[in-house]
C-alpha cells in the first residue's frame, strides 16, 4: 500500500472523531500554554536581577558630577580608562523635592463631587535629563503611560513607592525646591535596573529645577571589567576620580546595593513560584500524556477493522500517529502563542514583585516547550499504537469494544446494594471497570486541589504578612514634623500635636516615636530601634515568640537580631544610645523583616533614657476608630495643623498585592488545565459505553439521569483526590511559608502558617469536586442529547 490510504485514514479519524479531536487539540494548547509559562517562570524566577541586569545593561557605578570642575571631553575620556568597558553620559542631574497632586476623581453618580485627594510630599528626588529611556547603559522600562516628549512632562520612577502609576498619570508635580516652583505633568513611570534615578525629564528642563544656587550637576553610568564585589567597586571608582579634577566626583552608586534590596525581595517569592510552575508542569504532562495515549487506546475496535482490510501493522502505528499529531502540533504551536501571551502580564507582576525592569519569555522556552509537547504526544501516541499494531484483527476489535472481562463487577455489585438511585450507582461503580485511566484522572483533580488548597493557605499568609509589617490592624496614619524635623518631648508644637489629635473624633489611639540608630555589643553595625514615648501595644506586631515588652529594660527585636547577635529570647545584651550603655533584656522576638537582613529593636522611651539621653520625637504614629477612612482624616489633621506637620497614610505593600494577584492567576490556570483532563477521561468514558448509553436510554433513563450518572464517574477519583490533596496542599504551603520567612531572614509568626480552619478545609477538599464535576460536564450534556438509535449503532 501507498501512503495514500494511511492518510486517508489519518484525516477521517481526525474528521470523524470531531469531539475528540477538540479535546487533543485543546488539551494541548492549555498544556503547551501552562508549560510556557511555567518555565519562564522557573527560568525567571532564577537570578531574576542577573538576567534583568544584562538584558537592559545596567550600570555598575552611577556617577554624580559637579560640571563645573570638569569638561564633557574630560568625561567622555573616562570611558576609555582600562578597566571600563562602556561608558554613558553625561546626563544632566538636579536633587529636588516634590509635591505631587493626584488628577481629580470622578464625580459620584449622584452628581456630589469626591473630595480630592491631598498631595504626596517626596524629598530627596534625583530627576536625570534624557531624551529617551533607551541608551547604551541603564536601558529603562516603562511600566505605565509613555516617555517625555515636550517641555514640563516628567516620568517618575517606579521605585519611589507610590501608587500604582496608572492611578497617577496626569497629576501635576510642583517642584517646591526651585525657584518659581515650576509645575510637570506626570506622563509615564519607569524602572532602572541600577536605580540611576528617581524621575526623568527632557534634558532641556533640567536648569529651571535646580534650587537657587545649587551647582550644575550631571550623571554618568560606567560599565567596569571587574566589579563583581564591593572592593572592586571602589577600586573601579577611584581609577574614574583619579582621572579627574579632585571632587569633581560628589557621589557614586553601586549596582550591588540595587542587586542586595532585588535580591532580598526576589528570594522571598522564589519558592511560592516554583511550587507553582512545577504544579503545572506536571499537570501538563500527566493530562498530555492521558489524553493522548487514550484517544489511541479508545480506539483499538477501529484499529482492528483497518486491519481486517489490508492495513499492515507499521500503517496502522503510523495513521493513528499521525491523526493524534495533527490537532496535537495546532495545538502546540497555537498554545506557544497563547502562553506568550497570557505571559505578558504575568511576568509584569512578576518583575514588580522582583524589582527588576521586565521579565520576558526566553527565546529557548518559545522552541524546547512546543517541541516536548510535540515529542511528548507522539510518544503517549506511538506506545499503544505499536501494541494495537501487534495486536490481532479479532484481539483489537474485542480489546476496543469494552473493558477487561471482570473489571468493576464487584464494584456495581457492592455499590448496587447501597439505597441510592441506580444511575448514581451505576455512575460510582464506572471508575473501577478502567483502573489506569481512572488514576490518572485521580492525579489531575489532586494536582488541582493541590494548587487551591495551597493558594488559598499562600494567600492568607500574606495578607497577614502585609498586614503584619504594616501594622494595618491599628496603625493606619503617621504625623511627622514637616521636613523630618525632629520633635522635642513636652515642646510646645508637642503639646499641639497631641491637641490636635485628640479632637480629631477618629482617632482611637496615637503613640509618640523616636527613631534612634544605636549600638549593640556583640554586633558591628549600628540598629535602627523604634521607641515609643506612649503605650504602643496596640500597634500589633506580630509575636513570633515571647511576648511584647511592658516595662522598662524590656526590648522586643526581629529574627536577624537574633541571628547576628548569637541571642534568643530571654537573654541580656547592653545597647549604647547618647553616649550611655543600658542593659536590657530581649522578651519578644518580633515579624519585622528589615529588608538586607536589617537588626531591629523596639522598646520604650523610658528604656533607653528619654529625653535626657537625646531622644527625639520623629512621628506619631494613630491608630483610627473602626469605619474612619485614613485620607479623609489626613486631610483633617492637615487643614488643623497646617504646614509644620504632615500627616501620611502609610504606603501600601505592593509587593504582597502583587503577589497575591499572581497567585490568583496561577491557581486560576491550574484549575483549568485539571478540568481539561476531567473532561478528556469522561469523554473517552462515553465513547467506550456509547453502546451501554443507548440501552440504558432504550429502557428510561432520562436525560438528567444520564447527567447524574455520567458526573458521578468522577466522584469517587475526586473524593480520593481531596483525600490526598488535603493534607499534601497543607503540607506544601506550610514548607512554602518557611522557606519563604527563610529568605527574609526572619522567623514567622505561628498564625502566618497555621491559616487553615476544619471548616474551610472542608470547602477546600470539595474544590476537587468542583473542577471534576465542571470538567465532566459537557460530556454529560453530550450523552444525555444522544439519541437512543444513534448510541445502540454506534462503535
Amino acid at each position: 500500500m501507498t501512503a495514500g490510504p494511511v492518510i486517508r485514514a489519518a484525516a477521517g479519524g481526525v474528521t470523524r472523531r470531531r469531539a475528540q479531536t477538540v479535546v487533543i487539540f485543546m488539551v494541548l494548547l492549555v498544556s503547551t500554554a501552562a508549560a510556557t509559562l511555567g518555565l519562564a517562570l522557573l527560568v525567571d524566577s532564577s537570578g531574576p536581577f542577573q538576567h534583568a541586569f544584562a538584558a537592559q545593561r545596567g550600570a555598575h557605578v552611577v556617577a554624580s558630577i559637579d560640571s563645573a570642575r570638569v569638561s564633557d571631553a574630560q568625561l567622555a575620556a573616562t570611558g576609555r580608562l582600562p578597566g571600563v568597558t562602556e561608558a554613558a553620559g553625561p546626563f544632566s542631574e538636579a536633587s529636588i523635592t516634590l509635591s505631587l497632586r493626584p488628577p481629580p476623581p470622578p464625580a459620584l453618580p449622584s452628581g456630589l463631587p469626591v473630595p480630592s485627594p491631598p498631595p504626596i510630599a517626596v524629598a530627596s528626588v534625583r530627576v536625570v535629563g534624557r531624551a529617551s529611556p533607551g541608551g547604551p547603559l541603564d536601558d529603562l522600562t516603562l511600566d505605565a503611560g509613555r516617555w517625555a516628549q515636550r517641555p514640563g512632562e516628567i516620568v517618575l520612577s517606579r521605585d519611589l513607592g507610590l501608587p500604582p502609576g496608572s492611578q497617577l498619570i496626569g497629576s501635576t508635580i510642583t517642584v517646591t525646591t526651585a525657584p518659581g516652583q515650576p509645575k510637570l505633568t506626570v506622563v509615564g513611570f519607569a524602572k532602572s535596573i541600577t536605580d540611576s534615578a528617581g524621575a526623568w525629564v527632557l534634558p532641556a528642563d533640567i536648569a529651571a529645577l535646580r534650587a537657587a544656587r545649587a551647582p550644575a550637576a550631571a550623571q554618568m553610568l560606567y560599565r567596569f571589567r571587574s566589579a563583581g564585589s564591593a572592593a572592586q567597586i571602589r577600586a573601579d571608582v577611584a581609577a574614574v576620580t583619579a582621572a579627574l579634577s579632585a571632587g569633581a566626583v560628589t557621589g557614586t552608586g553601586s549596582w550591588l546595593t540595587a542587586e542586595n534590596q532585588a535580591t532580598g525581595t526576589s528570594s522571598i517569592i522564589v519558592p511560592f513560584v516554583v511550587a507553582f510552575a512545577l504544579i503545572g508542569l506536571a499537570m501538563s504532562v500527566l493530562i498530555v500524556a492521558n489524553v493522548v495515549s487514550g484517544a489511541v487506546v479508545a480506539s483499538y475496535r477501529r484499529i482492528g477493522v483497518l486491519k481486517s482490510i489490508g492495513f499492515t501493522p507499521a500503517q496502522v502505528v503510523a495513521a493513528y500517529v499521525a491523526r493524534v499529531m495533527a490537532p496535537a502540533l495546532a495545538g502546540c504551536l497555537i498554545g506557544v502563542v497563547a502562553g506568550n501571551l497570557l505571559a505578558v502580564p504575568v511576568l509584569r507582576k512578576s518583575a514588580t514583585v522582583y524589582s527588576v525592569g521586565r521579565q520576558q519569555v526566553p527565546v529557548w522556552v518559545d522552541i524546547v516547550i512546543p517541541l516536548a509537547m510535540c515529542v511528548l504526544a507522539g510518544l503517549a501516541a506511538l506506545l499503544p499504537a505499536l501494541r494495537a499494531g501487534r495486536l490481532s484483527t479479532v484481539a483489537a476489535i474485542a480489546t476496543g469494544q469494552a473493558p477487561r472481562l471482570g473489571r468493576g463487577y464487584a464494584a456495581h455489585r457492592l455499590l448496587g446494594r447501597l439505597r441510592l438511585p441506580r444511575p448514581v450507582t451505576i455512575g460510582l461503580a464506572a471508575p473501577f471497570a478502567r483502573p489506569a485511566r481512572t488514576a490518572v484522572t485521580l492525579a489531575a483533580i489532586m494536582f488541582g486541589t493541590i494548587a487551591v488548597i495551597f493558594a488559598v493557605g499562600l494567600n492568607s499568609s500574606l495578607a497577614r504578612a502585609a498586614e503584619g509589617q504594616s501594622h494595618a490592624a491599628a496603625e493606619q496614619v503617621q504625623v511627622a514634623p514637616a521636613g523630618n524635623r525632629p520633635l522635642q518631648s513636652g515642646s510646645s508644637q508637642d503639646q499641639t500635636l497631641m491637641a490636635a489629635l485628640r479632637a480629631q473624633p477618629g482617632t482611637l489611639h496615637y503613640a509618640a516615636e523616636a527613631m534612634p540608630v544605636i549600638g549593640v555589643s556583640g554586633l558591628t553595625q549600628q540598629v535602627n530601634a523604634e521607641v515609643f514615648r506612649d503605650d504602643a501595644a496596640w500597634i500589633g506586631y506580630d509575636m513570633i515568640s515571647g511576648r511584647w515588652y511592658n516595662g522598662v529594660g524590656e526590648v522586643d527585636v526581629n529574627t536577624a537580631f537574633l541571628a547576628q547577635a548569637g541571642l534568643s529570647v530571654g537573654d541580656s545584651v547592653t545597647v549604647s544610645v547618647g553616649g550611655q550603655a543600658v542593659s536590657v533584656r530581649i522578651v519578644g522576638e518580633v515579624f519585622d523583616p528589615q529588608g538586607n537582613d536589617q537588626p531591629a529593636l523596639i522598646t520604650s522611651w523610658q528604656t533607653l533614657g528619654g529625653t535626657a539621653a537625646g531622644l527625639t520625637i520623629a512621628q506619631y504614629d494613630v491608630g483610627l476608630r473602626p469605619g474612619v477612612d485614613a485620607d479623609a482624616y489626613t486631610m483633617a489633621v492637615d487643614q488643623a495643623l497646617g504646614s509644620n506637620f504632615a500627616a501620611n497614610a502609610p504606603p501600601s505593600r505592593q509587593f504582597y498585592q502583587i503577589a497575591i494577584s499572581l497567585i490568583g492567576i496561577l491557581t486560576l490556570m491550574m484549575a483549568v488545565v485539571a478540568a481539561l483532563g476531567v473532561l478528556n477521561t469522561v469523554l473517552l468514558g462515553t465513547r467506550d459505553r456509547v453502546h451501554d448509553l443507548g440501552v440504558f436510554k432504550a429502557v428510561g433513563m432520562t436525560p438528567r439521569q444520564t447527567i447524574a450518572m455520567v458526573v458521578c464517574w468522577v466522584v469517587a477519583p475526586a473524593l480520593a483526590a481531596a483525600v490526598i490533596a488535603v493534607p499534601a496542599g497543607t503540607a506544601l504551603h506550610s514548607v512554602t511559608a518557611q522557606a519563604m520567612g527563610r529568605a527574609a531572614h526572619t522567623g514567622i509568626p505561628g498564625s502566618f502558617v497555621h491559616v487553615y480552619q476544619s471548616a474551610e478545609l472542608v470547602l477546600l477538599a470539595l474544590s476537587g469536586l468542583a473542577i471534576a464535576a465542571v470538567g465532566a460536564m459537557a460530556p454529560a450534556s453530550w450523552a444525555a442529547r444522544s439519541r437512543t438509535a444513534a448510541a445502540l449503532r454506534a462503535e
